[in-house]
């Protein structure tokens, strides 16, 4: 745990040599910052805050790589307050105490306190209750970083006491920008180092990062260190060079967490939809990035009654056999399967006369009396049942098709819950 005071360096961002080149270039300043214009723009309320040294407890949320601690750096460099860096990941509530008794020493003193939490979704409740009150009370300023949304991972009383600003992925002119901040810097960066990006690899380094700044220039920094020097002593950087150093794009995708709901979201809602294309885009982020693919073949088969239902009852069938089949096979092949059920569903004729019929009967079920099921309906397996009218004016079905006969209870005889679709075999 680090204490910076008025003047002092902050030790979770001190740069000692050999520091990563995504942290040596961390921007010392708003005037450096890139992204996130929104929030930190001329003139937008954070950056005035940060400015006139008046600042909110605030949630900075948003994806790995977007200037979260950065941000918080900003802060530390340019606010007059004593600023604490703890990491919710090994950090306690004993940590927590110590913080908080030298702040309370610190506003005595007339100075405030500056508590950075790094990864404050991984802070448990009594850790989140620990510190409110003090957030309550001013005796320190909290600035939480987040990959989670914190509606689900910040407790209530904490989120009302705090502001939250939420962080997007860096547009890819951003992440540009950096990169060449990062080409050109002799102090900090690789400008003593004579590398060349081509203007291919520029596109490649950018467009693997995938909004990620950190991404784009360790990717760099690795690809730097890789290339081969020429006669001159020049580093040429290509896009095979920068496609070996990363492998494959940066996935911004955690199956727990909010992406995981977002994408699935996305899918089904573009198989109601009937966009094919749509649907099997998103079904190639889910597979692309690991999702569980029993995960999309329930929602897949959830889809089938729920969306197709008895428009097109092979639909069920399609995505029960992509299930099966996707269990057995496995990937990587699986994605034959689930792409064939997506694209049977995303293109068949829609009805959810399903889910309305049954939704419709169970309000029944709930809101009025549950009459005992009519003496015709029931069996009679015993003398006495039969005795006491069990099964009698029954009227076998298959006997007589045209037999008029009630199936609901008395109070619901006139009741309609199936409502026919007006598509596919459901029109008929």
């Amino acid at each position: 745990m680090s204490v910076r005071r008025s003047g002092e360096r902050v030790g979770l961002f001190e740069h000692d040599a050999p520091a990563p080149l995504a942290a040596r270039m961390r921007p010392r300043s708003l005037s450096e910052f890139v992204g996130q214009e929104h929030i930190v723009g001329p003139g937008r309320a954070l950056r005035r805050a940060i400015e006139s040294d008046v600042l909110p407890s605030m949630i900075l949320w948003g994806p790995p790589g977007t200037g979260k601690t950065t941000l918080a750096e900003v802060v530390a460099r340019s606010t007059g307050a004593n600023f604490v860096a703890l990491s919710a990941v090994s950090a306690g509530v004993a940590d927590l105490r110590a913080v908080v008794a030298e702040a309370q020493g610190s506003r005595s003193l007339g100075k405030r306190t500056v508590l950075f939490v790094d990864e404050i979704h991984r802070f448990n409740k009594a850790q989140q209750d620990a510190v409110l009150p003090y957030v309550e009370d001013g005796t320190i300023v909290l600035i939480g970083a987040t990959t989670e949304n914190p509606s689900f991972e910040v407790n209530s009383a904490l989120l009302s006491r705090s502001r939250v600003f939420t962080l997007h992925a860096l547009a890819d002119t951003d992440v540009a920008t950096l990169v060449r901040r990062a080409l050109d810097d002799k102090e900090r960066g690789l400008g003593k180092e004579a590398v060349a990006l081509d203007d291919d690899a520029l596109g490649a380094l950018v467009g693997l990062a995938n909004g990620d700044a950190r991404v784009a220039l360790s990717t760099l920094e690795f690809a730097a260190s890789a290339a081969q020097p020429d006669a001159s002593g020049s580093k040429r950087i290509d896009d095979a060079l920068v496609a070996d150093a990363l492998q494959r794009r940066m996935v911004a995708y955690d199956k727990k967490g909010e992406n995981h709901y977002d994408v699935i979201s996305a899918f089904i809602k573009s198989i109601r939809g009937s966009d094919p294309n749509a649907a099997v885009y998103w079904l190639a982020r889910m597979l692309d990035a690991g999702e569980d693919l029993m995960f999309v073949a329930r929602r897949l088969v959830i889809l089938a009654s729920e969306d197709v239902g008895l428009a097109d009852s092979r639909g069920l069938a399609v995505a029960m056999a992509a299930q099966q089949a996707a269990h057995f096979v496995g990937m990587p092949e699986a994605f034959y399967p689930l792409a064939h059920a997506t694209l049977y569903l995303a293109t068949a004729p829609k009805s959810n006369s399903v889910g309305r019929a049954y939704g419709a009967a169970l309000r029944d079920v709930e809101t009025t009396r549950n009459d005992v099921v009519p003496l015709h309906l029931r069996n009679a397996p015993t003398g006495l049942m039969r005795e006491l009218g069990y099964g009698r004016d029954y009227i076998y079905s298959h006997d007589d098709y045209a037999a008029e006969q009630t199936f609901l209870p008395e109070n619901l005889r006139d009741r309609r819950y199936y409502e026919p679709g007006s598509r596919g075999e459901e029109a008929t």
